[in-house]
């Protein structure tokens, strides 16, 4: 659609049994048909390797591009690079990168890696200087303080035109100094847009949310109350994960999650809801209601400065159709020019 580049976001392993690899062909096409530029791939120790889940869903689509989440110490950057030039090379497909930091500390312990959250980002801009370097076909000779290479070049080399892009999570201010010093769009996981302040010059901006809309009030949550239960478990889970990460973004959620949770009286129901972040069912908040209302709260976001949006993971293909409702409504007062061809409900 005009003025926004949207990703959808590949369902989890550790969510799916036997049929995982059927269930990411399945939305993977769901995607690519509604117009999204690519979909989210996760990483973490508990997850299936990214690369393998980026190739099977560049074999199951046509268009849709790989956006790998890359997180330094599983990989040198060297190889990073290389697999982005390799699929290009197979595949003649796009590959974009999400960079992150790690957020989970059991993740890092279990790894042996104690490094502080700022330094990871100091870390991070390291790692994704070089890979930019290396896709940019240069020899890379630098002495930093966590990697350091000589003379090092990419073959296969990337081709210009399936050069992607690089997107980071920014919600710390490391995290947006990280994007301020590479270039990428900073990612975040925003908090109700009347608690966000117009964005400052400098990186692209970029949010991640789910959107469960249909044409009135009453339906949109009626969906949206099924999906997501009460999940007493799922609240313990999100308690302790809320203990072991450092990352600000959860942090932030999980106080705001909390409050509404403990509310003398149940809230009103509003657009933004942290229902599902609080039991666990996902990680980023959800814009629940009808096309208006959902609409008009894409369209303050997007006043603010956001031009990047990664939905969750979609349950079912019409969803997609829903959020196509959406879009071009919460972008028609801030269109920019677009040279995506696509067709679909995100950009008809």
């Amino acid at each position: 659609m005009a003025g926004l580049q949207v990703f959808s976001t590949c369902p989890s392993s550790s969510q799916c049994g036997a049929d995982y690899l059927e269930k990411l062909g399945r939305i993977g096409r769901w995607s690519e048909q509604a117009g999204c530029t690519g979909s989210l791939i996760y990483t973490d120790n508990s997850l299936v390797d990214p690369w393998l889940v980026a190739q099977a869903l560049i074999q199951n689509t046509e268009s849709l591009c790989p956006l790998v989440a890359v997180q330094p110490v599983y990989m040198h950057p060297y190889s990073v690079a290389k697999m982005v030039s390799s699929l290009g090379h197979l595949y003649g497909r796009r590959v974009f990168l999400n960079m992150v930091a790690g957020g989970f500390k059991n993740d890092l312990v279990a790894l042996n890696d104690n490094t502080p959250h700022d330094q990871r980002y100091e870390r991070l801009t390291e790692y994704t200087n070089i890979i930019q370097r290396l896709l940019d076909g240069e020899h890379v000779t630098t002495e930093g303080k966590f990697f350091q290479v000589k003379n090092l070049s990419l073959t296969p080399p990337l081709a210009p035109a399936l050069r992607g892009g690089i997107l980071m999570s920014g919600s710390s201010e490391a995290g947006m100094n990280a994007a301020k010093g590479t270039g990428a769009v900073a990612i975040q996981y925003p908090e109700p847009p009347e608690n966000c302040k117009p964005l400052a010059p400098g990186p692209s901006y970029g949010i991640r949310v789910g959107i469960v809309t249909r044409p009135n009030e009453d339906e949109a949550w009626d969906v949206a109350d099924k999906r997501f239960p009460d999940d007493r478990q799922g609240q313990i889970t999100r308690f302790v994960a809320s203990k072991v990460s450092d990352s600000s973004w959860h942090k932030r959620l999980s106080q705001l999650s909390s409050e509404e949770t403990n509310a003398p009286q149940p809230p009103a129901r509003q657009t933004y809801w942290l229902h599902p972040f609080g039991q666990y069912h996902t990680n980023c908040p959800y814009l629940v209601g009808s096309y208006d209302n959902v609409a008009a709260e894409v369209a303050r976001y997007v006043g603010l400065g956001y031009r990047t949006l990664i939905l969750d993971t979609p349950a079912a293909e019409e969803e997609f159709y829903h959020i196509g409702k959406v879009l071009p409504l919460a972008s028609h007062e801030n269109e920019r020019p677009t040279h995506d061809t696509r067709q679909g409900p995100f950009n008809a």
